[in-house]
């Protein structure tokens, strides 16, 4: 009984103790145990320490005192979130200790910034960026940039301003200056429109004068009867048994292959640059640097009267086909007709820089020019007024021919390019790419569908205007070409002219070389062929060459 007396007793004063912690002790019943309520009860948050024995020790890291909220108290995480949040919160913690090195902090820099010029590229290439230069030196002026740096190019340009309207797009201040300055224009258009008008509304196309059409007319009346007329022949060779055209083209290449010097005579005291037979073969008119032509009689090349009037160098000479009349090109920027008596008849001005060669069209009423203002133009001999400027070629036009018809005219120029042009349309019907350097001759063969041209590439080119393509490529000479001439009766041999102090015969029928024409101890010009068959060259020598035949036509046709 004492033990359970002092057992009671120990129980009570227990009870009777206060708690000193946040638990309430509950009385214990030997007899009758107690269950505790389900309630738990609020938790201290634990502190999480890290250890990290595998680590090395690093010093400790400075960081900046957390942001204080607007109750004044600091901002941390409070003592009732979630066992994920504090879980988060530790491993931040964590993170936070590692330092990073100087080398990852400056990788980490060079990929920000390749990716921000990756993006840069990216908006620039999106943008639409003028292609025309003097366009893009007034959008550069328009956002304060210089229109212009040393040494800079077109395309250097162009991408300079595209970057910068990147940039400008990037930050948000290209749309805000290119609307300032489109209203400023849109202000100062619409004074202007006001002050002069209302605007003028010009065709797409430039309309041509009464007298173009007149000569577009008469070219047509004129060509239809030539084409009509050659074609008619043609058949008739073809069909008829007794034309022989292989033998008669025998007899023209055997004739060609026994060319000879003839007569050579000095032309002037400066290099010879063009040369021209009369319609009758009984003249030669040549032209030099002096800027004079002069006449020669043939056979004996005797000095009939000399062309005075150029100011600047002759470039070209040509005969019309149907009077004794001549024209002279010049780099004075002039044309001028004469005739046989040296007496000067019309001059034809127009051309802004100086012309190259010259041709007259087979009716002898119009002139064609070349210039190097890269165009061609058509005048006519009567009146002399310009009939046509025709523009085409992206450099300048040296070489002119017209077909032997009279329908068509082609030119060749320095951006290795020759264009075929219908003279009654004044559309451009071929455009014959194949030279990779300037061309510098053309001729229509008499047959009317084969065109050569030769050219700075050293190579002569055949093309056949039916086919619309180059039919042959011959690799004429060891320097560049001068002229090219077709023989002007059926066109059986084709002469080309070079700077390798040459001149060359070639067979029309399978363009295969039949006779070098060596003489000259320098650049060879210009050459023409008469309808016998006899060659004239002219030279940087300033000597006139006379190349001619010796085989009668009698031993030409005794063939095997």
């Amino acid at each position: 009984m004492e033990v359970e007396e002092n057992t009671t007793s120990t129980t009570a004063s227990e009870s009777s103790i206060p708690a000193s912690g946040a638990q309430t002790i509950l009385p214990l019943h030997p007899l009758q145990p107690i269950i505790p309520p389900l309630i738990v009860p609020p938790i201290a948050p634990i502190p999480v320490v890290h250890t990290h024995a595998s680590l090395p020790v690093r010093p400790p890291v400075i960081r900046p005192p957390p942001p204080v909220l607007h109750n004044g108290e600091a901002g941390s995480s409070d003592s009732d979130d979630s066992d994920n949040d504090d879980s988060v919160h530790g491993i931040n913690k964590g993170m936070g200790d590692y330092e990073i090195s100087e080398e990852s902090r400056l990788v980490r820099e060079r990929q920000e910034k390749a990716m921000q010029e990756l993006l840069l590229k990216r908006r620039a290439a999106a943008l639409a960026v003028p292609t025309n230069d003097m366009a893009v030196r007034t959008r550069l002026r328009r956002l304060g940039e210089p229109i212009t740096l040393f040494g800079e190019r077109e395309m250097e340009r162009r991408d300079r301003l595209r970057m910068i309207m990147a940039k400008l797009d990037a930050e948000g201040q290209l749309e805000k200056l290119l609307k300032a300055h489109e209203d400023e224009e849109a202000a100062a258009s619409a004074l202007k429109d006001e002050v002069e008008g209302e605007e003028l509304q010009y065709p797409f196309y430039t309309e041509g004068s009464k007298s173009l059409l007149n000569a577009r007319i008469d070219i047509a009346k004129y060509s239809l009867v030539r084409a009509a007329l050659r074609l008619q022949r043609a058949r008739r060779r073809r069909d008829d048994p007794d034309e022989d055209m292989d033998s008669e083209m025998d007899w023209a290449l055997k004739q060609a292959a026994n060319l000879s010097l003839d007569f050579s005579e000095i032309g002037d005291d400066r290099p010879l640059f063009g040369c021209s037979f009369s319609p009758d073969g009984k003249a030669l008119a040549t032209c030099s640097l002096t800027g004079a032509a002069k006449l020669w009689s043939m056979p004996k090349l005797t000095k009939i009267s000399t062309l005075k009037g150029h100011t600047e160098r002759a470039t070209d000479v040509a005969y019309s086909p149907v009077h004794n009349h001549i024209a002279t090109a010049s780099a004075d920027r002039t044309a001028r007709y004469w005739n046989d008596q040296g007496a000067l008849l019309k001059t034809f001005e127009g051309h802004l820089d100086r012309l190259a060669r010259i041709a007259f069209h087979p009716s002898g009423k119009y002139l064609g020019t070349a210039s190097y203002d890269k165009t061609w133009r058509l005048w006519d001999i009567e009146t002399g007024e310009e009939l046509l400027l025709q523009e085409g070629h992206s450099r300048s036009v040296y070489g002119l021919a017209f077909h032997h018809d009279g329908s068509l005219a082609a030119s060749c120029g320095l951006d290795a390019l020759a264009r075929v042009w219908d003279l009654r349309t004044g559309r451009s019907v071929l455009a014959l790419e194949g030279h990779v350097k300037p061309v510098l001759g053309i001729s229509f063969s008499p047959n009317g569908y084969h065109l050569a041209t030769g050219g700075e590439d050293n190579t002569c080119r055949i093309w056949d205007l039916r086919k619309k393509k180059s039919l042959y490529t011959i690799p004429a000479h060891s320097n560049l070409i001068s002229q090219v001439k077709f023989e002007p009766q059926e066109g059986y041999f084709l002469v080309t002219a070079s700077y390798d102090m040459t001149a060359k015969v070639w067979s029309a029928r399978d363009f295969k070389p039949v006779k070098t024409l060596s003489g000259h101890e320098a650049k060879v010009t210009s050459v023409d062929v008469h309808g016998d068959g006899s060659i004239a060259t002219v030279s940087h020598d300033r000597t006139i060459k006379l190349w001619s035949s010796n085989v009668t036509s009698e031993q030409a046709m005794d063939v095997d």
